[in-house]
């Protein structure tokens, strides 16, 4: 601080030190005033001037380099690229259920109206203006519509807070490029309700399938009854008409019985009538001939 003072000093009591410091101060003066009277629009964005004299002006400057009268005026820059937004209302459908619904909305300022935007909106339209909007259109379509409706029409729900969305963001010169449901969610009281008919549906289900299960055991055991009945004709009919039918069952129960004893472990002796291989006895004979008389 002292050796500036020196300096200041010595260039005031130098010759023509007195003329070198205005031309300094004027250089500082004339650099400040050329910075000022210059700013910049980036990409994306446009501009509005608000001059102290006659307020916001109507003209609107796009990107790149524009000039300003210093301190009189002073730029008012906005962003006009789409921007995403995104809220969670609560609302009730048509038939009373709570209904948590998510929204996600893509918005952007009217660049051809961003002086009529500052006047009335300011630079923080969207947090002004949204919030209330979406909550309103949210549970004005809603309402006309059931919790069911509400899953099986997503489409079309979300189509119609669309259309009156955007009708209603347009009233503050606010375009909304798009609107889409991200979330739909319900009390916990209508999803245990929709759990337990699910759950229903299930048993019911169940049980339609155990009855057509048990009237196709009974149609099988009923045709079962009836080819045993029908086998057992014929056999009856082989048998009056062929006596040998009944050797040919019995050599083949013979050796069904030796097959079997020939695998166990035990040893068994067994004569001929145990393995019912007596067909020439006399026996055999008598009371295959009391049988037939029998069945006549």
């Amino acid at each position: 601080m002292n050796s500036l003072k020196e300096l200041l000093t010595r260039l005031v009591g130098s010759p023509g030190g007195s003329a070198a410091i205005l031309g300094s101060l004027g250089l500082a003066g004339l650099g400040y005033g050329a910075m000022q009277s210059v700013y910049t629009v980036d990409g994306g964005c446009r501009a509005i001037i608000f001059n102290r004299v006659g307020g916001v002006s109507d003209k609107i400057f796009a990107e790149g380099l524009h000039f300003r009268v210093p301190w009189f005026q002073y730029p008012i820059v906005y962003d006009v690229r789409t921007r995403p937004h995104q809220y969670a209302s609560p609302t009730g459908s048509k038939d009373l259920q709570t209904v948590n619904v998510t929204l996600r909305v893509l918005a952007r300022p009217d660049a051809s109206r961003l002086p009529v935007i500052y006047q009335s909106l300011g630079t923080d339209y969207a947090d002004r203006v949204l919030p209330s909007i979406v909550n309103e259109v949210l549970k004005s379509v809603v309402a006309k519509f059931n919790a069911s409706q509400l899953i099986t029409m997503r489409p079309q729900v979300s189509l119609m807070i669309r259309k009156e969305l955007t009708e209603r963001a347009r009233d503050f010169s606010i375009i909304l490029d798009d609107v889409s449901i991200t979330d739909l969610s319900f009390g916990a009281q209508y999803t245990a309700a929709v759990e337990a008919k699910q759950v229903a549906q299930q048993e019911a289900q169940r049980a339609q399938f155990m009855v057509e299960r048990a009237i196709q055991t009974r149609q099988q055991k009923i045709v079962q009854a009836e080819g045993e009945a029908a086998a057992a004709k014929l056999i009856g009919k082989a048998v009056s008409e062929n006596q040998g039918y009944l050797k040919l069952k019995r050599i083949d129960t013979a050796r069904s019985i030796a097959n079997k004893l020939a695998i166990s472990g035990n040893k068994l002796y067994l004569d001929s009538s145990s393995l019912l291989l007596n067909l020439d006895s006399r026996e055999f004979e008598a009371d295959l001939e009391k049988s037939m008389k029998r069945k006549r």
